[in-house]
């Protein structure tokens, strides 16, 4: 099931991105560096942080937004679902994580009539941007993000490539 989060999960959204920025730096994976909990708290109170629950248990997070202007520039005219900040609990094996993601995005872009879905994540890591092509989602540009504060701070400054999934 996936639900809005709301302020009781944040200890437990705070320990998946720990986790997760400790998982990337023992694998030398690219990744996050630190995460930033207002903007995480803004996601809550926002509605935009998600939570996917199985057995009472929180299987994995993420953020949405229906415009990105900051990332996504002159290519945002919204008609698109932009899916970030992407955290699977790796203590609850529920199978790929990113695979419930997408079918709820999938769903949601058709129910709000989008085009796309996006993303980004890091342009050196050749993994993960394999792993969201196996998807289906194309490549469509490397960008730099800026250095402002309308960006999380892990989301600042950052060599990124941006995804796009055709609906």
């Amino acid at each position: 099931m996936i639900t809005p989060a709301n302020f009781n999960d944040l200890p437990i959204i705070y320990k998946l991105f720990e986790e997760a920025i400790d998982y990337q730096q023992k694998n030398n994976f690219t990744g996050w560096k630190n995460y930033d909990k207002a903007f995480l708290q803004r996601d809550v109170e926002s509605g935009q942080l998600y939570k996917i629950i199985n057995n009472e248990q929180i299987c994995g997070i993420f953020s949405v937004c229906y415009t990105d202007p900051f990332i996504w520039r002159e290519k945002e005219k919204g008609d698109a679902i932009y899916l970030h900040r992407i955290v699977a609990n790796r203590h609850v094996n529920e199978g790929p994580v990113f695979g419930l993601v997408l079918n709820w995005a999938k769903n949601m872009a058709n129910e709000k009539r989008m085009r796309f879905i996006r993303m980004d994540t890091w342009a050196e890591n050749n993994k993960i941007i394999g792993y969201y092509r196996s998807y289906g989602f194309s490549v469509v540009e490397t960008y730099t993000t800026p250095d402002t504060p309308d960006l999380p701070l892990q989301h600042r400054n950052l060599n990124i490539v941006l995804l796009e999934l055709v609906i």
